[in-house]
This record gives C-alpha cells, structure tokens and sequence, in this order.
C-alpha cells in the first residue's frame, strides 16, 4: 500500500469529536448529493460495489446506515451475510457472495465480505493458513475480473485504537440497545488485537491493487468516518445531477363528499 493509506496499529485522531449539529448539517449535504449518485447510477445502468471490512467496534454497522438511511433500498442493497450453511461450505468459497454482485443500476454494500476468509476465519482458526494464504493470492484477480466487467468496486477498512474498540464492546455488555451487536465471536476476538493485526497487514500486502486498492478509514470519531466515507464514495463514483422538471402538487379533489362508514377501527395506544 502507500504510505499515505498504510494503516497503523492505534488510529490517529488529531481532532476533537465532531459536534452533533455540525454532523447534522455536513451530513444533510451529503445525503442530497447521494440522492444526486442514486439517480445517475439508475440511469446510467451503473454497477457499484462497496466492500466494509475492520475490527469489531470499528463502526461498520452505522457508517452503512448513515450511507443509505436517505437512498432508496432497491437500488443501494446491504448485504450482510450470516454464518454459511452446510451446503455452503461445500462450494466454491466466493460462491455465496457473487450471486449477490450488483446488477445494472444497484449499489451493493457488503457489512463484511468475501476478506472474511483473511481476517475472522484466519484469525479463528475456521480455515487453514493454507487455505487463508491461497485465497489472498487469487483475490486480486477475482476483483480485476469485477471490474474488467464494468463493476465499480470500492474497499474500506475501518481503523480502530484497541482503548476505542473495548470502550464501544463494553458499551455494548451494559446499553440494552446495542446487546444483540455483540456476539460470542467477538468475545472470543477480544483477546487477538495482535493476530488480527496480522491477518490485517497480510490482506492489505495481497490485495490492494490498483484496480481494487483499500481505502483506511480511521473511526475513533464515528461521526467523521461516516462523513468522511460517504465523501469518499461520491468523489470515486462518477455521477452528474439529472435535471427534473419542476414539481407543482395537483389541486385537490373535493374533501368531505365521501363519508366513511361507522366502522370500529383498532386505533394504536396513545401513552406518548
């Protein structure tokens, strides 16, 4: 990698945490001019791939829902894969994800990918170094072949400091909204800071490639990585603003000429 997007062990954040009220007004921006991406990738037919990879804690789960809480979810799609079946490990290891590619006028966001074979299998020993080392090496053309086929592909990893990732896992034991955010398997990870910064700079040695290079995010703020991320994808994703015609709401039709019938309707509790 160059050393302007080489990662470090510990993320480094010279600034001070972003006010909620300049995240607001940054992120309103951004999500106009995502709206502006969504319409030229519909009608442009483009194809867009955006791979998430970090740490546990890193801030994956809401840099995508900051992403998309604006776009239509038919054409930017979060795919976020669960364990594979029985019947999936007995294929081709990219098979289960290549089904879910886009197709002409999608974006497709992966919450972790096909690098899951370099960093949690590795790491956890669910594959052999063998398996981990052959998988690095094919990777590279497999993504060439991605984008030889007219997908744009995009790669982030998520940097986190060890003190910032026990801070955010510990915040998920005892906050009941984040509880199901924390899984056995990252209890088990806590304990590997160092293998999973190793199967980390293996994967970046292996696989960043002019074609498909990766792109280090550093998320101590979560607030400047979101914003940070989406500026990325608008700069890297070409688009133009499709011009609309300006849109005048019809006067209504008579109100009141229909009467609805006496009817004993469910209405919801109103306790708020």
């Amino acid at each position: 990698m160059g050393k302007k997007s080489k990662a470090k062990s510990q993320a480094v954040e010279p600034q001070g945490k972003m006010k909620n009220s300049e995240y607001e007004e940054h992120l309103r921006k951004l999500s106009v001019e995502l709206v502006k991406l969504q319409e030229w990738v519909v009608h442009k037919g483009l194809k867009v791939c955006i791979v998430f990879e970090g740490r546990d804690g890193a801030g994956k789960g809401g840099t995508i829902k900051a992403l998309t809480e604006r776009v239509s979810p038919r054409v930017f799609r979060v795919v976020a894969l669960p364990t594979p079946t029985e019947r999936e490990k007995s294929q081709l290891y990219a098979q289960r994800y290549i089904k879910h590619l886009p197709s002409a006028g999608e974006v497709v966001i992966f919450d972790r990918s096909w690098y899951n074979r370099a960093g949690v299998e590795r790491v956890m020993g669910f594959c052999t170094e063998e398996q981990a080392d052959k998988f690095l090496a094919v990777t590279p053309m497999f993504e060439r072949m991605l984008t030889e086929s007219g997908i744009i592909v995009l790669k982030f990893w998520l940097e986190v400091s060890p003190e910032e990732q026990e801070r955010r896992l510990r915040d998920r034991i005892t906050d009941g909204r984040k509880i199901w955010k924390l899984s056995p398997m990252d209890v088990k990870s806590f304990t590997k800071w160092d293998e999973y910064t190793r199967a980390r700079d293996l994967m970046f040695a292996a696989t960043d490639s002019p074609w498909a290079p990766w792109i280090v995010a550093p998320s101590e703020d979560k607030k400047r990585v979101r914003l940070n991320v989406i500026k990325h994808i608008l700069k890297h994703v070409p688009y133009k603003e499709i011009p609309r015609e300006e849109v005048k709401l019809p006067k209504r039709g008579r109100i009141g000429k229909y009467k609805s019938p006496d009817y004993p309707f469910h209405y919801i509790d109103e306790v708020f």
